[in-house]
């Protein structure tokens, strides 16, 4: 038996109309009272339009015209508009409409929680978004904040380790700069964690030399197992050895963090490293093995040890302390890589953890064979090497003076980025120190003004290294892009900043050469 249209009409949850074409209801499903509380024949012979909201009729109208414009066989496009229920509020419909003849058949559904849902949803997606920029912003800041003092007791306890002590006062010196070195690691492993969220973690592709890459974070493990009473053992391949390309901060970051866990749960015995390189058909990999005789954990804890802000067990963070979040971040990194991170232990033997990270080995750099012919800062010149200082914080300053004093320079201290301009103008530099965040002209407003008074006079580019507390990838890269030669992140220690200098003038004499 055939089902006729009066009847579907009357069965159909969904809204169905027929209109002519000069857009007047010539049909409607019983649907529309139940949905939007309008009797069939009290719209039968009225606009359908009518009932539109005011703010969708522009974007109605062009589908109506769609609609009667389109040609057989066209398929049908949807739209979404309001229409006013009988209670004077309004309900999220979807069309779909086709024409035959002189007439339109549309049906709609009603679909008002859904676009609800969608829109709530977006607005979460949003709201989410922007707490995390805030967090990441407020992380920057805050790592900013901290690093600024933290690099006067680092660079200031570096520059009295050097002065004579006595046995305790050497004691307290150490004391006090592991501290500092521990707190400095809380602070990038924060912004590290912020920025693995955030989806905005970098990893950056330059040549670099794994051995000192590798060896800071190495030889500050070393003081530490020493203190302990441990045992650390380096071993390494030979085909480990000489230039890589990769980011080298993030692979040194992987293997502090493995060693200080292997020292931090390790009372007695010993800590090895071994660094080997696996050499396949279609890539070659960097191999990471570290050991240790610690407190070891057991396989349920293995399947959570990857976890953020996750121990061994409960006691553990009472009993060594930490924040929990050094294995998530090595697993984090290994994976932007491309690599992978394992653990393998047993409760009282200790514990084995291993990584692999496809890492292609390179010729060395011209610049990195620079380096290592210049054992002065200065090696070509005669009489002290003038160093301009852009620095605003007084200690700061003052721990670049102590470093400085063991040098053969003099140095000219300036405020912020202005007072530099005006004094290079005014003077003759061999090398500029430039803070990045500084009053009345920043560091990168202040190189690419050097920069620009250097074009118009002509002649070679005095070296500008960057000292800045803003230590991520993308303060790197602006320091770069404003004209500075290298950047160097605080805290700053005489190692890390005669390092740079002496790697800025190796480099130029490398291109001058």
């Amino acid at each position: 038996m055939a089902l006729d249209v009066g009847t579907f009409f009357e069965v159909s949850l969904d809204l169905l109309v027929i209109r002519d074409i000069d857009g007047r209801v010539l049909k409607a499903s019983r649907s529309w009272h139940s949905a939007l509380g309008h009797r069939p024949e009290e719209m039968e012979g009225r606009p359908l339009l009518r009932l539109v909201h005011p703010d969708d009729l522009p974007g109605t109208m062009d589908s109506v015209t769609e609609v009667e414009r389109r040609r057989a066989g066209d398929p049908a496009v949807g739209f979404i508009n309001r229409y006013r229920h009988r209670d004077g509020g309004y309900r999220t419909l979807e069309w779909r409409a086709q024409r035959f003849g002189d007439r339109i058949y549309g049906v709609a559904r009603d679909v008002t929680e859904r676009v609800a849902a969608e829109r709530e949803l977006i607005e979460a997606k949003a709201a989410a978004e922007a707490a995390s920029r805030a967090k990441t912003d407020f992380l920057a800041n805050m790592s900013h904040e901290v690093r600024t003092p933290l690099n006067g007791v680092i660079g200031i306890v570096d520059a009295l380790s050097r002065t004579p002590l006595s046995p305790e006062q050497a004691e307290m010196v150490g004391l006090i700069r592991d501290s500092g070195v521990i707190l400095e690691r809380l602070v990038s492993d924060f912004l590290v964690v912020s920025k693995i969220e955030a989806g905005q973690l970098e990893l950056e592709a330059r040549p670099f030399d794994l051995e000192e890459a590798l060896r800071p974070c190495i030889e500050v493990m070393r003081h530490r197992a020493d203190d302990k009473g441990l045992a650390l053992h380096v071993e390494r391949d030979e085909a480990a050895r000489g230039h890589f390309l990769g980011d080298a901060t993030r692979i040194g970051q992987i293997v502090g963090n493995l060693l200080s866990n292997a020292v931090k749960f390790t009372e007695q015995g010993h800590v090895t490293l071994r660094i080997g390189r696996v050499q396949g058909a279609n890539s070659d990999h960097l191999t990471l093995v570290v050991e240790d005789t610690g407190v070891g954990f057991d396989a349920v804890s293995a399947a959570r040890i990857f976890e953020r802000f996750s121990q061994a067990d409960e006691t553990i963070s009472r009993r060594f302390g930490g924040t929990g979040l050094g294995l998530s971040i090595c697993r984090a990194l290994t994976d932007l890589m491309g690599g992978d991170i394992s653990a393998t232990s047993e409760p009282g033997r200790g514990s084995r953890f291993t990584v692999s990270i496809p890492l292609t080995q390179v010729e060395p750099p011209p610049a990195a064979e620079a380096k290592s012919m210049g054992a002065r800062l200065n090696p070509a010149q005669e009489g002290p090497m003038r160093i301009l200082l852009a620095e605003d914080h007084p200690t700061n300053q003052r721990v670049v003076q102590l470093i400085m004093a063991s040098q053969d320079a003099e140095l000219t201290i300036v405020e912020d980025g202005r007072q530099a301009v005006a004094a290079f103008s005014g003077g003759a530099f061999d090398i500029v120190l430039m803070d990045m965040q500084m009053p009345n002209m920043d560091g990168l407003s202040a190189t690419r003004a050097i920069r620009l008074m250097e074009a118009e006079r002509g002649g070679a580019k005095t070296p500008i290294v960057m000292l800045s507390a803003n230590a991520m990838a993308e303060h790197q890269r602006e320091a770069l892009a404003a004209g500075a030669d290298m950047h160097v992140a605080k805290p700053i220690t005489a190692a890390s900043l005669l390092g740079g200098i002496q790697a800025v003038l190796a480099s130029q004499a490398a291109r001058s050469a």
